[in-house]
C-alpha cells in the first residue's frame, strides 16, 4: 500500500504522524510511505530522517493526496484538504467528528474511508490511541492550570502546593479517565488538595488504592460539583464519552458562584467542551476571561510537546497503521474489531452511531459495507 505522512497545518499543531523508525517498519514490510516535505521538523526530524529509512519525500499536500491510498494526519483534515481527498481513499487520524459539523459533511461527500484514532476501542473499552495523547494532555492541564493562576494572567494568585504554614491550592478534576487520572497525579506531585470525580464507582475503588492521600475521590453529580467548583482554584473538564459530544458540566450560570481568577481548564475542547462558556483557542492566545474566569481551551494541548507526543503516537498507531496497510480496510476491520469501531464515515455514510446521533444523520453499521 502507498502510505502518505502529511504535515500538520492546523494552528500551532507541531506533532506529526509518523516518526522515520515507524517509516522503515513500514517500508520493511513492503509498503510504499510517501512523507510531504517538512512534515517532521516541528518533532525534531528532518526530511532526510524519514529518506535514509526508505520515504520519498513529496513536496505538497496535494501530491500526496493524489497518489497515496491511505493519508495519515494527526489533527482532522483542514478546509483546505477537503477537496483533495479521493473517493475510496482511508484517511487516518484524530477526527473529533461530534464536534465538526462542517468537517463531518465534507467526509460524507469525499466517500472516502475515514478512520478515527480516538474511536479505535479495545474489548476492555480502553482507546489505545487516545491514551497517549491523553497522558499528555493531563499532566499538561496542571502545569497549564498552576501558570494561569498567577496574578498576571488572571488569577487568584494561589500556589497549588502551598508553603510551609499556608494551605495548599484546591483542585478539582471531573472525569476519572486518562486525563483524569494523570491531571490529578500531577496536581497530588505538586502538593496540592486534589478531588478526582467519576461516575463509575469500580473505577473509583481501582483510583482509590493507587491515588495519593492528597487525592479525595467522589462520585460525581451536578450537586457534588456544585459544591466543590465553588472552593476549587483549578477545575480540570476531563471527560469523555467516546465518539460523541461531551456533556456540560459547568453551566454559564455556574461561573457566578465561582471566585474571581479561578481557572476552568477544558481537556474535552476537541469533543464539544465540557463547560458551557468554552471555545478553542490556540498555543499563542490560550486563554480568555468570562465573568472574572480564566478559561483555558487550546484543541490541541500535546502540539506544545510535540517531540514527546509524536513518539508516544507512533508507538501507539503504527501497529494498527500497519495492520491497515497489510490487509486493506476491509479486512482489517473484518478481523480485527478494535479498527472496526474506528470507521467513522465510510463511502458516504456515517458509520459511527454517536455521531450520526449528533447530527440526526443516518447511521449504517460499517460491516454493510464488506
Amino acid at each position: 500500500m502507498i502510505v502518505g505522512v502529511l504535515r500538520e497545518i492546523k494552528v500551532e499543531e507541531n506533532r506529526v504522524s509518523m516518526t522515520p523508525a515507524g517509516v522503515e517498519v513500514l517500508c520493511n514490510a513492503g509498503h510504499r510511505v510517501l512523507v510531504e516535505a517538512g512534515a517532521g521538523e516541528g518533532s525534531g526530524f528532518l526530511d532526510a530522517d524519514y529518506a535514509a529509512q526508505g520515504a520519498t519525500i513529496i513536496d505538497s499536500a496535494a501530491a500526496v493526496y493524489a497518489r497515496a491510498e491511505m493519508v495519515m494526519h494527526v489533527k482532522e483534515p483542514q478546509p483546505v484538504e477537503y477537496g483533495m481527498i479521493r473517493e475510496g481513499q482511508i484517511v487516518f487520524t484524530y477526527l473529533h467528528l461530534a464536534a465538526a459539523g462542517e468537517l463531518t459533511r465534507a467526509l460524507i461527500d469525499s466517500k472516502a474511508v475515514c478512520i478515527a484514532y480516538e474511536t479505535i476501542q479495545r474489548a476492555d473499552g480502553t482507546l489505545p490511541l487516545l491514551t497517549p495523547m491523553s497522558e499528555v494532555a493531563g499532566r499538561m492541564a496542571i502545569q497549564e492550570g498552576a501558570k494561569y493562576l498567577e496574578m498576571a494572567h488572571g488569577g487568584h494568585g494561589v500556589l497549588l502546593g502551598g508553603v510551609p504554614g499556608v494551605d495548599p491550592g484546591m483542585v478539582l478534576v471531573i472525569g476519572g479517565g486518562v486525563v483524569g487520572t494523570n491531571a490529578a497525579k500531577m496536581a497530588c506531585g505538586l502538593g496540592a488538595k486534589v478531588y478526582l470525580l467519576d461516575m463509575n464507582l469500580d473505577r473509583l475503588r481501582y483510583l482509590s488504592d493507587v491515588m495519593p492521600a492528597n487525592c479525595f475521590l467522589m462520585m460525581s453529580s451536578p450537586a457534588t460539583i456544585r459544591e466543590l467548583a465553588v472552593r476549587a482554584d483549578v477545575i480540570v473538564g476531563a471527560v469523555l464519552i467516546p465518539g460523541a459530544r461531551a456533556p456540560k458540566l459547568i453551566t454559564r450560570e455556574m461561573l457566578k458562584t465561582l471566585r474571581k481568577g479561578t481557572v476552568l481548564v477544558d481537556v474535552a475542547i476537541d469533543q464539544g467542551g465540557c463547560f458551557e462558556t468554552s471555545r478553542p483557542t490556540t498555543h499563542s492566545d490560550p486563554i480568555y476571561m468570562v465573568d472574572g474566569i480564566v478559561h483555558y481551551c487550546v484543541s490541541n494541548m500535546p502540539g506544545a510537546l510535540a517531540k514527546t507526543s509524536t513518539l508516544a503516537l507512533t508507538n501507539a498507531t503504527l501497529p494498527y497503521a500497519l495492520e491497515i496497510a497489510n490487509k486493506g480496510w476491509k479486512r482489517a476491520m473484518k478481523e480485527n474489531v478494535e479498527i472496526e469501531k474506528g470507521a467513522n464515515v465510510v463511502n458516504g455514510a456515517v458509520t459511527y452511531k454517536s455521531v450520526a446521533d449528533t447530527f440526526s444523520m443516518e447511521y449504517v453499521p460499517v460491516g454493510e459495507f464488506y
